[in-house]
């Protein structure tokens, strides 16, 4: 068996953190979005927080896969569950511990998944370069998705009154 480090992305964190183990007791059920009569998929709007853990990616695509399931998204759920399940893996290693905020809808034809990190933009310009640059990197399985589906995709800096990254995913129908 092959065993790997699950240190953080970021250079700038001083300590790998090693990770503890989820208790069934703690985990929580999702919450069910509301459907709509019809199940058409329009308005649907899902929010929910992880523990920064790369394991959380298991129960970002659970939660993303059954709302789209309810709501009449069906074809979304491919796409839709990869990206979760990458952005969520990587965010939590450039924040380990720290808990990470997942956000999905479904407007304009498109399902819209924007995942929030606390990692915060580092004050040393090649540092904060380094650290972009690790996390678009460890993004390829998502590009590879997204580019697919004919999406798009990026990472930018949380509002002022935020701190951290915001990544995000477009997926047209």
């Amino acid at each position: 068996m092959h065993s790997y480090s699950l240190a953080a992305l970021c250079p700038a964190v001083a300590e790998a953190r090693t990770p503890t183990p989820y208790s069934h007791r703690t985990l929580r059920p999702a919450p069910q979005p509301a459907l709509r009569p019809g199940g058409s998929g329009h308005g649907l709007a899902l929010s929910f927080t992880l523990p920064g853990d790369v394991r959380s990616a298991f129960v970002g695509r659970t939660a993303v896969s059954a709302a789209l399931e309810a709501n009449g998204l069906a074809p979304y759920v491919w796409p839709a569950t990869h990206a979760v399940a990458e952005l969520v893996a990587v965010t939590a290693r450039m924040s380990p511990g720290r808990e990470l905020y997942v956000s999905l809808r479904h407007r304009d034809d498109a399902v819209r998944l924007l995942v929030w990190d606390q990692h915060p933009r580092h004050g040393d310009r090649d540092l904060a370069t380094l650290c972009e640059t690790r996390r678009r990197r460890a993004l390829w399985l998502l590009a590879a998705v997204v580019d697919d589906w004919g999406g798009e995709w990026g990472a930018c800096e949380a509002e002022p009154s935020q701190r951290g990254t915001k990544s995000w995913v477009v997926l047209p129908r």
